[in-house]
């Protein structure tokens, strides 16, 4: 096990972001997005057990280094599922 940690949001951050977005009622703002990060819940792992946590959720979290961006790109996704 190296040094590399990763930090792990849990629950994970799409799936709070996506909750609060679908609770808002309309578009999250970059601010509430990076306000939701950083407040929200998380554990510093290693790969290893980075990896176990998506397995078992069963996709990868997005990057909270790059929440805005990233959620941007899962939002579409998401809400596609919605229709």
């Amino acid at each position: 096990m190296g040094d590399h940690l990763i930090i792990t949001h849990i629950p994970s951050l799409v799936a709070t972001l996506l909750n609060r977005e679908r609770a808002k009622g309309s578009a999250l703002t970059k601010e509430e997005v990076e306000t939701i990060r950083d407040e929200s819940p998380a554990e510093v792992l290693p790969p290893e057990q980075r990896a176990a946590v998506d397995a078992r959720r069963g996709y990868d979290d997005i990057d909270p280094d790059r929440a805005w961006e990233d959620w941007q790109i899962a939002r579409v996704e998401l809400h596609s599922d919605d229709d």
